[in-house]
């Protein structure tokens, strides 16, 4: 391991002249920051040159530089690949990293079929097939296919198509030509598909007319609510007319990107434009990414483009692309493609429409950063900082990062249950979520309950090498549902297992009052302060999580026993009264049923018969 700066200087001196992908790493051997480059020696030289261009976010990754490797390309564009494929698996901190779960839908129409239907898609693939949008709005691509499908008889069903003896009912209705019964030729079924894509290339009248003419058609015939149906069809269509007024001819497929940040969080705006028409703006929060707009837009476009979208034709940067990224867009766009492609270019406009695009594009980015900005703030004031102002009200030493919340949930002492939720920093940790069944109590006895819950979790500590990741750290605070009962009997378990470093509240629902550990008068909080907010969150989330437990376990309880002859409700709850589970009824005897109220010797017999 390179451990000082001598020896990375070392080896940098030793780096080839060659383009390819370097790897930084910290002295713990993690991967901190994949690059690629033209050069390598060059590239890799600037981190370690004192520069007053170098952000905070290069000075202080250089800081935690200990070693680094690379891994020579045949080109930029390889470069390009392996970089992003590189950041997906190591997910470096000083990266940018696209986590944007989102998927768009898309319009497929596969051409090389002889009868090719219209269907929704949120996976592009390189299989020759015409591919429309994306449409942000997922009901928006589902309601083209309906306006389509109502001003043309395609297919509907999806896969291969079936053989019939009929038609279906798409054929009696208008909806569909019925290729699968030879009622119409693959070429003639093809001119309209050729209509439809027409239509989804922005060319709307032919279906206009389609539809207005099939509308007053299904009006004289007091066909009112299929007339009514077309008419939201017209509707949506002039929606659609009017938000491509702006209709700039000159242009066709192009993605315009734009970057804004202020130091420590960014946006990134993607405006999408298909057959001159804007479809939309797609905006991205990036956390922490400064490391120069330039590089970290290029990196955000090589994800993008491998997880979002297939480049269009044209894409606009605000800066001269590397012609690496080029090559790499290119190989994305032709991999797989059926038939011959256009290439794609990628312009820094200086004037004129696509200017304006950059613009639009960049306004778009500076008010999603705004609102990123306002939302971090805001989910900063509801978690982290709520959990300092905790730690200070409640006087602890640091602020209670680990949180934990217990519940009770039971009916009558029916199948009680316990749940356990933990938070973390304010933020629910839903992996570390456990529910218990309560195994000592009898009837409904909450605070026995309670204590017998708490007992069990602390005894978890005690476990060497624990392999429960919900077990085996400490909570700094737990809260339990409920006052000074439930209070009183949590902190009987916390002294009992040995763990009084832990702080105790109990959190009483009608007046939100806060209890503590020897103290007889309750804190209460303002409703609107953060940290009471916060303490309900958790506090609601233990009863939903127990509640949820608890009615699995009867419904389950309870299906089972339905399917017995002669146990009706009555006779279900009073077995379930009596004998808390299912095992308990499965191993009981006849003469242990029967002294169940309402079990006869009959019900007894079918009961043991059931279960054998």
């Amino acid at each position: 391991m390179y451990n000082n700066i001598m020896d990375l200087q070392t080896k940098i001196r030793e780096l080839p002249t060659n383009s390819g992908v370097y790897i930084m790493k910290n002295d713990r051997g993690e991967v901190i920051y994949v690059g690629k480059a033209k050069n390598l020696k060059n590239r890799v030289s600037q981190y370690f040159q004192h520069s007053k261009n170098h952000t905070i976010k290069v000075r202080s990754m250089v800081k935690n530089i200990a070693d680094f490797y690379y891994i020579i390309t045949p080109n930029e564009a390889e470069a390009f690949a392996l970089e992003n494929n590189l950041i997906k698996r190591f997910q470096p901190y000083y990266n940018i990293l696209l986590k944007d779960g989102k998927s768009y839908p898309y319009i497929r129409i596969n051409m090389r079929e002889d009868f090719p239907r219209l269907e929704i898609t949120r996976k592009l693939k390189r299989d020759g097939a015409r591919y429309f949008g994306p449409y942000f709005a997922g009901a928006r691509a589902s309601e083209l296919i309906k306006m389509l499908n109502n001003a043309y008889p395609l297919r509907m069903c999806g896969g291969k198509m079936p053989k019939r003896t009929r038609p279906c009912i798409n054929y009696d209705l208008g909806l569909c030509s019925a290729p699968c019964m030879g009622y119409i030729s693959s070429e003639e079924y093809h001119k309209l598909i050729a209509k439809a894509i027409d239509f989804l290339n922005g060319k709307y009248g032919d279906v206009q007319e389609i539809l207005q003419q099939k509308m007053t058609r299904l009006a004289d015939n007091e066909q009112f609510e299929a007339a009514l149906s077309i008419r939201d069809d017209l509707q949506m269509l002039d929606r659609l007319k009017q938000k491509t007024l702006t209709f700039m001819p000159n242009l066709d497929n192009i993605d315009a990107f734009a970057w804004a940040s202020n130091g420590a969080v960014a946006s990134v705006a993607v405006l999408v434009i298909r057959g001159g028409r804007s479809v939309g703006v797609d905006c991205f929060h990036l956390v922490d990414p400064d490391m120069g707009a330039e590089e970290s837009l290029t990196q955000f476009v090589t994800q993008y483009y491998s997880t979002q979208a297939l480049p269009p034709e044209q894409i606009l940067l605000p800066f001269e692309a590397d012609s690496g990224l080029v090559d790499w867009l290119n190989m994305q766009r032709k991999s797989g493609a059926v038939g011959r492609i256009s290439s794609v270019e990628v312009i820094n406009p200086k004037k004129g429409e696509k200017l304006k695009l950059l613009e639009i594009a960049k306004q778009n980015a500076e008010m999603y950063l705004d609102k990123a900005v306002e939302s971090e703030k805001r989910n900063y004031d509801l978690t982290t900082g709520a959990v300092e102002k905790l730690g200070e009200i409640l006087g602890l030493d640091r602020p209670p990062r680990r949180m934990e919340c217990y519940d009770i949930s039971n009916i009558g002492g029916l199948l009680s249950v316990a749940s356990m939720v933990v938070f973390i920093n304010g933020e629910a940790k839903t992996s570390h979520y456990r529910k218990f069944k309560i195994k000592t109590v009898e009837g409904a006895n909450d605070f026995a309950s309670m204590r017998e819950i708490i007992t069990r979790r602390l005894k978890e500590l005690d476990k060497p090498d624990n392999p429960d990741p919900s077990f085996a750290e400490k909570p700094d605070l737990i809260v339990v549902d409920g006052g000074k009962g439930q209070l009183s009997n949590a902190y009987q378990a916390i002294v009992e297992c040995g763990h009084t470093d832990i702080a105790l509240v109990g959190l009483a629902k009608q007046q939100e009052e806060i209890f503590l550990v020897n103290q007889s008068a309750p804190l209460i909080l303002p409703r609107t302060h953060n940290s009471l907010k916060l303490m309900q969150r958790i506090r609601d989330e233990s009863h939903r999580f127990a509640i949820t437990f608890h009615r699995s376990l009867r419904n389950k309880v309870t299906s089972i026993l339905e399917e017995i002859e002669g146990i009706g409700p009555t006779k279900r709850r009073n077995l379930i009264r009596h004998f808390k589970s299912i095992d308990n009824i499965k191993s009981a005897t006849a003469e242990e049923l029967v002294k169940v109220q309402g079990i006869s010797q009959k019900d007894a017999i079918n009961i043991i018969e059931f279960f054998k």
